[in-house]
C-alpha cells in the first residue's frame, strides 16, 4: 500500500515545519510548500501546489493549510493592502486548496482537511481586524466543508492554538509594544499571555502531534469542529 500524502503549506518553520516531521516520523509523504514556492495569495499559486502535490504522489489523503502571517494596527490606521493579503493568506487559500483537492481527498475515502486557525476563531483581541476577521471565517469554512464532506469521506477541522513560539509570534512584539505603550519587554507577560490560563507559548510540536491525531486512524470523528490547544484562553 502508498503511503498516504499530505500537503502543507508554510512549511518552512515554525507549526508547518514541526508538522511535516511529525508526519514524515509516522510514514507519511508530505509535499511542503512555502513562500518560495508558490503566492497562496493568488488562485495559480493555490492550484500549483495541488498539482504539484499529485504529479509527486499521484495521490491526496490530506491537506494542511497553514501559511499565514500577522499585522498589528489599529482600525483607523489599518493598511487595506494588508486587510486583503490576510484574508487572501488566511481565507481563501484553505477554500481553494480544498476546492482543488476535493477530488483527491475523496477518493482516498478518509481524506482529511486541517486547517491551522488560531484561538482567534473563537475569540478577538485589539489591533489584529484583518487576523481576527480571517480565522473567524476560516472556521465558518471548515464547518461548511465538513457537512459537503461527509457523505464522500472528508472530515475537516480547524486546530485553534494559543500563541506558539514562533518566528510569527516574536515578530509581533515590537509591533504590541507600539500598538500597547509598552517596553517590549513587557509585551510577553502583560499582553501575549495575559488571556491565557496556563503563561506559556506552545510548542510547535504540541500542534503537530494534535494534527497527527486528528489525521490519523483515531481521527476520523472529529469534523466540523474547532479543536482547541489553547492553555485555558477561551475557558475565560
Amino acid at each position: 500500500m502508498k503511503a498516504k500524502a499530505a500537503l502543507v503549506t508554510g512549511a518552512r518553520g515554525g507549526i508547518g515545519a514541526a508538522i511535516v516531521a511529525r508526519l514524515e516520523a509516522d510514514g507519511w509523504v508530505v509535499h511542503a510548500v512555502d513562500v518560495e514556492d508558490a503566492d497562496l495569495t493568488t488562485r495559480e499559486g493555490n492550484s500549483t501546489v495541488v498539482a504539484a502535490a499529485l504529479e509527486r504522489f499521484g495521490r491526496l489523503d490530506a491537506i494542511v493549510p497553514n501559511a499565514g502571517f500577522q499585522h498589528v494596527a489599529p482600525v483607523r490606521d489599518f493598511p487595506e493592502e494588508q486587510w486583503d493579503r490576510l484574508l487572501a493568506l488566511l481565507l481563501t487559500s484553505p477554500f481553494l486548496l480544498a476546492k482543488y483537492s476535493w477530488d483527491a481527498l475523496a477518493a482516498s475515502g478518509e481524506g482529511r482537511i486541517c486547517v491551522i486557525a488560531s484561538a482567534h476563531a473563537l475569540t478577538a483581541s485589539p489591533f489584529k481586524a484583518g487576523y481576527v476577521s480571517a480565522k473567524h471565517g476560516v472556521l465558518g469554512l471548515v464547518k461548511t466543508l465538513a457537512l459537503e464532506g461527509a457523505d464522500v469521506g472528508i472530515a475537516a477541522t480547524a486546530v485553534c492554538p494559543a500563541y506558539v513560539r514562533t518566528p510569527l509570534v516574536e515578530a509581533q512584539i515590537a509591533d504590541q509594544a507600539k500598538a500597547h505603550g509598552l517596553p517590549e519587554d513587557r509585551v510577553l507577560e502583560d499582553v501575549i499571555l495575559e488571556r491565557q490560563a496556563v503563561k506559556r507559548l506552545l510548542e510547535p510540536s504540541e500542534v503537530a502531534d494534535l494534527v497527527a491525531f486528528l489525521l490519523g486512524p483515531s481521527g476520523g470523528g472529529v469534523t466540523g469542529v474547532a479543536v482547541p490547544i489553547d492553555l485555558g484562553w477561551t475557558a475565560r
